[in-house]
């Protein structure tokens, strides 16, 4: 059984609170299952976006595990990010928005698994 959304991002946002990283809700999605966008600021006019894997990446023998893949291999334009959002939340509206702001990149989303 998966984490419910909400408790995941209270659990990531703590996660980049230890280290430092500056991160909030953006838009709060379905409490139970709603996917999870996490967008990471760059502080330069860039920023990346994580968004959730497809289903067929998921190993069946740990359904717990959220995975997530970069929507493009290089950091883009906010507005660029912000308009792929809109449609996100246009297609999904119970859909979550996560913003990390980290001049590294740091996401942490490799560790963050449950």
């Amino acid at each position: 059984m998966r984490l419910k959304s909400s408790i995941w991002v209270a659990a990531y946002l703590r996660r980049c609170q230890s280290e430092g990283i500056f991160g909030a809700v953006r838009k709060r999605g379905a409490e139970e299952a709603g996917a999870v966008f996490v967008k990471i600021g760059l502080l330069d006019g860039n920023a990346m976006l994580y968004a959730p894997a497809p289903q067929t990446v998921y190993d069946e023998s740990r359904p717990v595990e959220r995975i997530f893949v970069l929507a493009s291999p290089q950091p883009q334009p906010e507005a660029a990010v912000e308009d792929r959002l809109a449609r996100e939340m246009r297609f999904d509206p119970d859909a979550w928005i996560v913003e990390v702001e980290d001049k590294a990149g740091r996401h942490f989303l490799d560790l963050a698994r449950a």
